[in-house]
C-alpha cells in the first residue's frame, strides 16, 4: 500500500519514478475503517473503490478477566491484501527495470532495508493465521474479539461463510479450548496455519541522505490495536510530500528529520494504545511480560524524540511547508 501510494503521488507530480515488485506473503485480511477508505479514495482520487465490499458494523468484544461480552458499534470494510493491491495495481507508473544507483531518492516500502537500519521490536508475540468456517448462527456482519489468559483471538468475516481466525499467544487450538466466545462461532478450521510477528517493530533510522523507509519496512504495528494500512497511506503521503520538497530546500536534512519525527510520534502512539489495550486485557505472566516490553519502548521513544524538539513543517493537503517558528 505505501508503494503503491508512494508511486501514484510522485507520478502525478511529475517525478520519474521506478517500481520493483518484490514478491511476498500477502496479509489474508485487512480490514478498513471509513476513514481510512476515504484517505484513499483522496490519494487515488477515485471514490468508488470499496463499494461491492463485505462490510462490518459491529464488534463483539470480551475483553479481561471475567467480562462480559460488550456489542460496540463498528463500520468497516474487508479486504484481502491481493485484491487491494489488485484495485491500486493499475495507477500505478510500469517500469520493467530498477537501477537504485541512478535514482536520487529511493523509498523502501519493504524488506531489504540499508545495512544502516536496524530493527527494534517491543513484544514477543507471534499470531497464527488461519481460514476457518463460521456456523450458521453466526453474524456475518460482526467481528469477535476475545482475550484470554494466555493469549487473545480476533475472528473476522470473510464474506462467503468463512472467516479468518488470529490468534496470539498461544495456540489457536489451546486458545479455542478456552474460549467463551469466538469458539461458538466457528464451526471448523481449514487446513493450513500462517505464522507472523504481531508486536510492534520499527526500523531505526527510518531515513538517510537519498532514502526513506515507508510502510511496514518502517514501522509494523500489533494487528489489535492499529489500522496500518491507514497509517501506511500517512506515511507514504509524508514520504512524498518530502521528496517533492526536497529539491527547493536549502536544508534537506530538516526534512528527513521531520519525517523521522514524526513517525516516531505515531509509532510512540501506538505503543501507547496497545499498553491501555494490554493492560485491560491482563490476566496473568504472558500479559505483564509483554506490558514490559511495550513499556520499554515507549521510554526508547522518548528518549529518541528528545533530538526533535519541535516539528518545522507542516503537510497541508500533499505538500510540505515550513512552519514560521520565529514567534513560538
Amino acid at each position: 500500500m505505501a508503494a503503491c501510494c508512494c508511486a501514484h503521488l510522485l507520478g502525478a507530480a511529475g517525478v520519474s519514478v521506478a517500481v520493483e515488485r518484490l514478491d511476498r506473503v500477502r496479509v489474508p485480511a485487512i480490514m478498513l475503517s471509513d476513514a481510512t477508505q476515504m484517505l484513499i479514495g483522496d490519494v487515488f482520487a477515485q471514490g468508488d473503490l470499496f463499494g461491492n465490499l463485505p462490510r462490518i458494523d459491529k464488534r463483539i468484544v470480551a475483553w479481561g478477566p471475567h467480562a462480559q461480552t460488550r456489542v460496540l458499534p463498528h463500520s468497516a470494510a474487508i479486504v484481502s491484501e491481493q485484491e487491494l493491491t489488485k484495485r491500486l495495481l493499475p495507477k500505478l507508473p510500469k517500469s520493467d527495470s530498477f537501477d537504485s544507483d541512478s535514482n536520487q531518492w529511493t523509498i523502501f516500502a519493504s524488506r531489504p532495508l540499508p545495512q544502516s537500519a536496524v530493527e527494534h521490536h517491543f513484544g514477543s508475540r507471534i499470531a497464527a493465521a488461519q481460514s476457518v468456517a463460521l456456523k450458521r448462527s453466526a453474524e456475518r456482519s460482526a467481528c469477535w474479539v476475545e482475550s484470554l489468559e494466555n493469549g487473545w483471538l480476533f475472528l473476522v468475516p470473510a464474506g462467503d461463510g468463512s472467516a479468518w481466525l488470529l490468534a496470539v499467544g498461544e495456540t489457536p487450538e489451546l486458545l479455542l479450548e478456552r474460549s467463551r466466545l469466538i469458539a461458538m462461532q466457528i464451526e471448523a478450521p481449514s487446513p493450513g496455519t500462517s505464522h507472523f510477528p504481531a508486536y510492534p517493530r520499527i526500523a531505526y533510522p527510518l531515513c538517510g541522505p537519498g532514502w526513506l523507509a515507508c510502510g511496514t519496512a518502517a514501522l509494523a504495528f500489533d494487528p489489535l490495536c492499529g489500522d496500518g494500512t491507514g497509517h501506511a497511506i500517512r506515511e507514504a503521503i509524508l514520504a512524498s510530500a518530502v521528496i517533492k520538497a526536497a529539491p527547493q530546500s536549502s536544508e534537506p536534512d530538516d526534512l528527513l528529520a521531520h519525517y523521522r519525527a514524526r513517525l516516531l510520534a505515531g509509532f510512540r502512539r501506538h505503543l501507547e494504545l496497545c499498553r491501555d489495550f494490554y493492560l485491560a486485557g491482563r490476566s496473568g505472566p504472558w500479559w505483564d511480560a509483554e506490558l514490559d516490553l511495550l513499556r520499554k519502548g515507549i521510554e526508547w521513544c522518548a528518549r529518541e524524540m528528545e533530538a526533535f524538539p519541535s516539528f518545522r513543517y507542516q503537510l497541508r493537503g500533499f505538500e510540505l511547508q515550513a512552519l514560521n517558528l520565529q514567534n513560538t
